[in-house]
């Protein structure tokens, strides 16, 4: 049965100055069987929980955080007397769930390496369409300044002061396997600090969800310390680059003969590289006229309506080929795989004359032109498998500025107020 307690005031620091220095803690009840103790010595002070374990026994365990008995409360490493109940209540939680086996027990400190570890398991079990990549953020931006700290010891401070040094960090090269990593050369142009910053953010939301998953398995028992430090304002400036119509028939003039298949489809679908290579025959629609995307970035599929030029390019790519047969092979048949699409198309963008032009901004070109068009935002979204209009707003809404002109131009009229045989406004 549980023991009796002698209530004491641990709520405020003035009422705890008034207690005696001593070893065994002073203790309050929070629940049946659910005490919350403070202990003060003449080294420092500690909270303390103590919980029933049955057959007379109980457990007592510092909670981590101290007293803000000298210093203010930030509710990760300093604890009034309410954060204290919280994580108390918390702790006991949890307790309680290992005790039915329903949670694992720690074999040790549970680090921000640990909790990289667990994500990536985790999301490579969902099928994650990044997973090189952001492994690779993880072991070159995130484990070597935070992999060692124990995730229930990590401030926001901490996080933030990362955060501001990724800023500061040179662009890093692509390196061969066996050599040093190279760097390039910062730029700290007003552009060069945006795009270090939009990075900066990127790695943070990698970190967060690695965080969050942690906090959601009650690996620990607060998400307080990254919840709060916020990602650089205004830095996620949205691509804006497309092609022209001129511009795109010269890019497939110019394009590899196995290739290009590849960047037509994407002009006129608008999907991914990725959604592309995996097609199959049966997933072209002739009587809907229709692309079935089944395997997508979101992991939800989707029908992708073509224009008549898309159907009669889709029905020429599938002309006497299996159901089961990919429509999108290279010259001796093999697939084109992952990252096989850098090279031909980086040759292809430099004989157009369109720079640092990329696979990717062919979907941008897509989604613009509908938007030019007059096509609703919605619709638009629907195509390229978002959700909502949001990523399309911030993305693909962008129009061409004499577009923009010539709409306003013919929407807006005359008001009659202007003297056509005059530059000058008539005199009242």
């Amino acid at each position: 049965m549980p023991r009796l307690v002698r209530e004491v005031n641990l709520s405020t620091r003035e009422a705890r100055k008034r207690l005696t220095v001593r070893r065994k803690p002073y203790y309050r009840v929070l629940d049946e069987g659910l005490h919350l103790g403070y202990r003060q010595s003449h080294t420092g002070s500690a909270w303390v929980i103590r919980w029933y374990k049955g057959d007379g026994g109980y457990a007592v365990e510092n909670l981590d955080g101290r007293p803000d008995d000298v210093l203010t409360a930030d509710g990760t490493t300093v604890l009034n007397w309410n954060q204290a109940q919280a994580l108390a209540r918390k702790v006991f939680e949890q307790k309680q769930r290992q005790a039915n086996n329903l949670e694992d027990v720690p074999t040790g400190p549970y680090t921000v390496e640990n909790a990289m570890t667990d994500y990536m398991s985790a999301y490579k079990r969902r099928g994650g369409k990044s997973e090189t990549q952001t492994q690779s953020t993880i072991d070159a931006l995130i484990l070597p300044d935070l992999g060692s700290i124990v995730l229930s010891k990590l401030t926001s401070r901490r996080i933030e002061t990362w955060h501001e040094q990724l800023t500061k960090k040179a662009p890093r090269l692509r390196t061969k396997p066996g050599e040093g990593q190279r760097y390039r050369e910062s730029d700290n142009s007003e552009q060069g600090i945006r795009r270090r910053k939009s990075t900066a953010n990127r790695v943070l939301t990698v970190l967060k969800a690695a965080l969050n998953y942690a906090f959601q398995k009650r690996k620990v028992l607060s998400d307080e310390a990254w919840r709060m430090v916020k990602p650089f304002k205004e830095v996620d400036a949205a691509r804006v680059r497309y092609l022209s119509d001129s511009q795109a028939r010269n890019l497939v003039k110019k394009t590899p003969q196995d290739f290009k298949p590849l960047v037509q489809a994407a002009l006129l679908t608008g999907c991914r590289y990725g959604e592309l290579t995996a097609l199959v025959v049966s997933d072209y629609n002739a009587h809907a006229g229709t692309l079935h995307i089944r395997i997508s970035k979101s992991g939800k599929p989707r029908h992708v309506a073509l224009t008549e030029e898309g159907k009669a390019f889709f029905k020429a790519m599938t002309k006497k080929k299996r159901d089961d047969q990919l429509i999108f092979t290279k010259r001796d048949g093999s697939r084109w795989d992952k990252s096989h699409q850098h090279r031909p198309f980086k040759l292809a963008s430099k004989k157009a004359k369109l720079g640092a032009f990329t696979f990717h901004e062919l979907r941008h070109t897509y989604a613009s032109r509908l938007a030019m068009k007059g096509v609703p935002l919605a619709v638009i979204a629907a195509q390229l498998g978002h959700s909502d209009t949001r990523m399309v707003e911030k993305h693909y809404g962008h129009m061409d500025s004499s577009y923009i002109a010539n709409t306003v131009r013919a929407a807006f009229g005359e008001i009659g107020i202007v003297s056509r045989r005059s530059s000058m406004p008539e005199a009242a």
